[in-house]
């Protein structure tokens, strides 16, 4: 049993393998092509050493080293080539020359001049093989193998220190590879150059450049998995992880049965020696499989080393991604997504800017490390990142340079500026239906380590995913507040019961007392008093009343400026009593489809809570303007109203929206009992917009009104299946 033929034959097979992995991963890759065509060149080459090494005739001999020497006529320039594409350097027009050359000396191959025939040499005890007699042409394939080799290492060595340090890696991965298989390589030419014995010693040459090949097939096929060498991706689950341990056994089992072959040589079958390779690998299986502790309770940080965690956090965020929408909180959801981003994949940082439904305006949702308020007042649908996604539909967006091979856009560039101030590595879109309503911002990794195809892969499921989820844990959330709203409502119609029951025979008490002998004095100081509370319970019964109710929407389409003023109007008489003047501020001619009733109402309690708050001699400002468009298909508007008077306190302002809190202490018939901006959200939810209060004591409050320019196709549709229901309060 030779141990030669063991190695020339392994080699092949595990080069035949990797070929072929990374051809089907994607074929239609040019660094995949170019990839098949080294390892047909170094396929050929040891399956040339494997008959050569054995018994066979001078003519048979001449035959399969001329099938050797084709493989390493062409080895030279097709790892150039690859190592060109692998590095991004530009070489221009060589490449077809070199191409050229090299195809040329194959042609000499079958005339006779590359190689004029074989010879045999013996390496010591270790047994003998044929050897190739060099032609002519083949000192001219040694000029260009030398210069092309050295030219090789330069480059890789010099680019290897001045790119990114992501990249580094997979270039010195690269590198020692290549170093390891021109020595090796090197070695095996001394025969050919008249070289039997190691100049200046008496030890016998021996073929090492089948041994380089087998590992260099392991070195790249490690690089593959762990610094993404090629464009190639392997789905990295627990399984692979597992058949890349089983794999290392085996590499280790097989090298110490080559070192007992090569001390006892005489002792070894064909048979004896697959046996035994086959006996290791079953037993490791069977041995992991029922005993899962069989390799060691002892640390894994070597084990981690040597594969990394992709197998850990791969498996992780596929766990996320079928799991997360049993997340009932968005804090729960941010918490396992830390800890899967920052703490399993291990990104220095990264951020979520989600469209905010009270503003209509992105802003810096989720982020980590904390950032403190960021503006992201550039972030609209006509922005270059926005625009990037709407019309490419693309999966993410690279921001590191390292990882394009195509040459970017002017839109991609303009997109990447954007995002800067992120320092992010890639951009990942949520969308929702037609509309991009959020983005994913994900750093570099701590390590430096490079996002492999599948990484990338995995983290747009995942921001697909998480962008819907979002939504809908916001949707989830919105139903809730209609379903407050509505106990509420049930709450409404049995107080307003019971005060109506209640206040009915005070009335008619009241009535009969005014018609009774009563003096004079009683009469003018009782019944005003309990004619005017009666007055204000029966407007508190009315307010609450609107939550009993389903209000229907009359929408249609009308101009918001006529609106405005027209519920200004209707608030001249208190404004005037109190010296208090309001300006309106327009800014857009705006047709907006509403209810015009209900808008009105909305108006008539803001301006009324304005003018309660504001001192004598101060103004109220109302302002319209139109929001930076953040959706195709219509448009939002911002209606503020502004008053400058004693404002609202922190611990109040999280109370404002909850029905029956106040802190006035009287009433004047015309105000409620803590429902006016309760109402008034209900009012602006029903037309799909959002209502917000911004305030500080003593210097006055602004209440903030977004509305859209057209109603949701729901809302719409349940508009006109109401068109016969009763009408609103």
């Amino acid at each position: 049993m030779n141990v030669l033929l063991i190695t020339a034959l392994t080699a092949t097979l595990f080069n035949v393998v990797l070929t072929l992995l990374v051809l089907g991963r994607d074929f239609r890759s040019r660094l995949h092509k170019v990839y098949l065509l080294w390892g047909i060149a170094v396929t050929l080459w040891n399956l040339g050493c494997f008959y050569l090494y054995q018994d066979i005739s001078t003519e048979e001999a001449f035959k399969w080293a001329k099938v050797l020497q084709l493989g390493v006529i062409f080895m030279p320039v097709t790892l150039f080539h690859l190592c060109v594409l692998i590095s991004q350097t530009r070489v221009g027009l060589l490449l077809p020359l070199l191409y050229l050359t090299h195809a040329g000396l194959a042609v000499s191959l079958f005339f006779n001049r590359f190689i004029t025939g074989v010879r045999p040499i013996a390496f010591g005890s270790a047994g003998s093989g044929y050897w190739s007699v060099p032609g002519p042409a083949f000192w001219v394939f040694m000029c260009f193998y030398v210069v092309i080799t050295t030219s090789l290492v330069l480059m890789l060595y010099h680019k290897q220190k001045i790119v990114p340090p992501m990249q580094r890696k997979r270039l010195r991965a690269l590198l020692a590879s290549i170093v390891g298989l021109w020595i090796f390589g090197t070695n095996d030419l001394l025969p050919i150059l008249g070289y039997d014995y190691y100049p200046g010693t008496h030890l016998h040459f021996y073929p090492l450049g089948n041994f380089a090949a087998l590992y260099y097939v392991v070195i790249v096929g490690y690089s593959v998995l762990q610094h993404q060498l090629l464009d190639v991706h392997v789905t990295l689950s627990r399984f692979a992880a597992q058949f890349v341990r089983l794999l290392f056994m085996f590499l280790i089992g097989f090298s110490l049965l080559l070192i007992l072959l090569w001390i006892k040589p005489g002792q070894f079958t064909p048979f004896s020696f697959a046996s035994a390779i086959v006996v290791l690998l079953i037993s490791a299986v069977v041995a992991s499989f029922f005993f899962p502790q069989f390799f060691g309770k002892g640390t894994d940080e070597l084990e981690r080393q040597i594969l990394g965690d992709r197998f850990e956090y791969h498996a992780r965020v596929q766990n996320l991604i079928e799991t997360m929408r049993s997340f009932p909180e968005q804090k729960f959801l941010m918490e396992e997504l830390e800890q899967l981003l920052a703490h399993t994949m291990k990104v220095i940082s990264y951020q979520l800017i989600l469209l905010d439904e009270t503003t209509r305006g992105f802003m810096l949702f989720h982020s980590h490390p904390p950032r403190p308020n960021v503006a992201l007042s550039d972030m609209q649908i006509d922005s270059p990142v926005f625009r990037f996604f709407q019309e490419t539909r693309a999966a993410f967006l690279s921001c590191n340079m390292v990882y394009e091979t195509t040459r970017e856009t002017r839109l991609e560039r303009e997109a990447r500026m954007q995002l800067k101030l992120f320092e992010p590595e890639f951009c990942f879109p949520f969308f929702s239906g037609e509309d991009l309503v959020g983005l994913m911002l994900l750093g570099p990794k701590v390590n430096q380590d490079l996002f492999t195809p599948h990484d990338l892969r995995l983290l747009s499921e995942l921001a697909s995913n998480l962008g819907l989820l979002l939504n809908q844990i916001r949707l989830r959330q919105q139903l809730q507040v209609a379903h407050e709203q509505d106990l509420l409502g049930r709450m409404s119609r049995g107080l307003a019961h019971d005060l109506n029951n209640l206040l009915t025979p005070v009335q008619t008490l009241l009535q009969l007392s005014q018609e009774a002998d009563l003096s004079q004095a009683a009469r003018q100081e009782l019944l005003p008093v309990a004619l005017r509370n009666l007055q204000t319970v029966r407007t508190y019964v009315n307010e609450a009343l609107f939550f009993s109710h389903n209000a229907k929407l009359n929408g249609k389409p009308a101009q918001m400026v006529a609106t405005v003023r027209e519920a200004m109007t209707l608030a001249e008489v208190p404004a005037q009593q109190k010296g208090v003047k309001i300006v309106f501020q327009e800014d857009t001619d705006a047709i907006i489809e509403m209810d015009t009733i209900l808008i009105k109402r909305l108006l008539s309690n803001l301006l009324g809570n304005a003018v309660d708050a504001s001192p004598s001699g101060s103004s109220i400002d109302i302002q319209l303007a139109p929001l930076p468009k953040t959706e195709i298909s219509r448009d939002w508007y911002r209606l503020q109203v502004i008053d400058r008077g004693s404002g609202i306190s922190s611990e109040n302002l999280k109370k404002v929206f909850t029905p029956y809190f106040t802190t006035k202490n009287t009433g004047d018939g015309k105000r409620g009992f803590g429902l006016g901006l309760a109402i008034a959200r209900k009012i602006v939810h029903l037309h799909g917009g959002n209502l917000s209060i911004a305030s500080e004591e003593k210097k006055g409050t602004t209440v903030q009104v977004d509305l859209p320019s057209k109603l949701t196709q729901t809302q719409t549709l349940q508009q006109e299946a109401e068109k016969g229901a009763a009408p609103k309060l």
